[in-house]
Parts: C-alpha cells; structure tokens; sequence
C-alpha cells in the first residue's frame, strides 16, 4: 500500500510552507510504514481502521473530502521541527462545516468540506478543494496538499470518500456560501478537541456506537470523527480520553441517522 503524500501547492499556490508542523507531514509516512505489520498501539489501531474500510474496485461513487489544518494566528509560536506537547496543540485548528438542517441526507452532521468528485475533476485533490472553494469560500491558492490517504468505504450509501490532507498556508476568512447546504462554519482548536473532556463515545439507534467529539456547541461524530481520530493517532498528536463516557446522539442528528 502506498498513500500519495509529499507536499505540493494547492491550485495556483506559490510553493509549500515550511510552517506545517512535522505531526501533519509525518501522517502519511507512518501509515506507508506501518500498512503491511500495524504495530500494537494507536497506529497499529488506525491502519486497521482504514483497511477495514477500503472500498471495493467498482464503488458506486467517488468522493473527496479535505482534512485542512491551519496554524491560529499569534498562538503559533512553535518551529515546524518540534515535536507537538500538548500546549502547543491551541496553536492548530481543523476547518469543519455543520450540514444544513433541511438537507435530505447527513442533514445537520459536522464534516470535513467535499463532495462528489465530478467527471471535469482532475482526481480527488481537486474535488476536495473545489468543493470546499463552493461551500466556504476557501481560496485553494492558500492550502499546501500534504497528501491522499487511502479511500473509505460508506457502505450504506456506497460510496468511497479519499480523504485530502491539507495545510492552510495562508488562512483567510470563510463562511457559509449557500446557506441551504452549510449551516455552520468552525476552525475547532486542537487544544479544546483533543481534551478528554471534550470526547466521548456516542450511542446512536440500533445501538451504533462511534467516537465524538464536541466543539464549538457541536457534535462531531461518525465517519468524521472516526477519520480525525485515526488522522490524529498517525500524526503522534493523540491523547488518551475515557472511552467509557458514553451520550445518546443528540436528537436533531438521531432524527436524521437513516437519511443517507
């Protein structure tokens, strides 16, 4: 198994960064590593997650999602070659949106921008930054790719989504372009989502339990939650939280579980 990785300029980028953190370049390299032994641990944890979920050769659609890390202004302080403590983390966020309420499927869930890759895209790379251009207004001329992880399999409404990690070179302001698709748009601090208390494992219909996270007034669950779980075990950057304190999904997202 081989991820793309290697950092490379978004569209019309001027060249890579050297202020993304070492964390965010090594995630790639530690899953081509530890892909054919998982080692025991939150690695080994995280690469089985993602074969688990590897798609079939024929899936019925093809998305893109972008995973896009930036530094929060003045906070950063730190160089990109120090390892991460857990102070340091405030100095980072992830780009998240809330779904609209009235959307037919995934109505009301926190997500990472994307969308289908369309036939005139040029890979999922370009679906992901595209997509997030149309839902926030993101410039791709700002975000440094840093790589593709493998795709993932939703069964349910067979899809594969290839999750883009990025770096937000230049962060800029962004908000909900089409109210009727993007409720909300949040950059979570790293320091606030990784804090024990703000983790825990939600219980939803029929018993599907998976890891959450809250932020921002939000809940963050499922497949994201799942995938920036696993994203931050290979980035080295994880904390350990009681997977014990479990909650029932909120009302609003348990109303919308069966609309895919």
């Amino acid at each position: 198994m081989s991820t793309t990785s290697g950092p490379k300029p978004g569209v019309g980028g001027e060249g890579f960064s050297a202020a993304a953190p070492e964390w965010l370049l090594g995630v790639n390299p530690t899953l081509d590593r530890s892909w054919r032994n998982p080692p025991p641990g939150p690695v080994g944890e995280a690469v089985d997650w993602f074969r688990t979920f590897s798609p079939p050769a024929r899936p019925e659609r093809r998305s893109a999602v972008l995973v896009l890390f930036g530094p929060r202004g003045a906070q950063l302080h730190q160089s990109a070659a120090d390892p991460p403590t857990a102070p340091d983390l405030s100095g980072y966020d992830v780009l998240l949106t809330e779904r609209a309420h009235t959307l037919r499927s995934h109505a009301a869930q926190v997500v990472c921008p994307g969308g289908h890759i369309d036939p005139g895209d040029d890979g999922p790379v370009h679906a992901a930054l595209r997509e997030a251009s149309e839902e926030v207004g993101l410039d791709p001329a700002t975000v440094d790719v840093v790589g593709e992880l493998p795709s993932l399999y939703l069964h349910p409404s067979g899809t594969a989504i290839t999750p883009v990690l990025g770096w937000w070179r230049q962060p800029h302001p962004v908000s909900a372009v089409d109210r009727a698709e993007v409720a909300h748009v949040v950059r979570a601090d790293l320091g606030h989502l990784l804090a024990p208390a703000n983790r825990f494992t939600v219980v939803a219909p029929m018993g599907f339990r998976t890891a959450a996270f809250e932020t921002d007034g939000l809940v963050v669950w499922g497949f994201t939650a799942n995938l920036l779980a696993n994203v931050f075990a290979l980035a080295g950057i994880d904390r350990p939280w009681d997977q014990g304190a479990t909650r029932p999904l909120p009302d609003h997202l348990a109303a919308a579980y069966w609309n895919f």
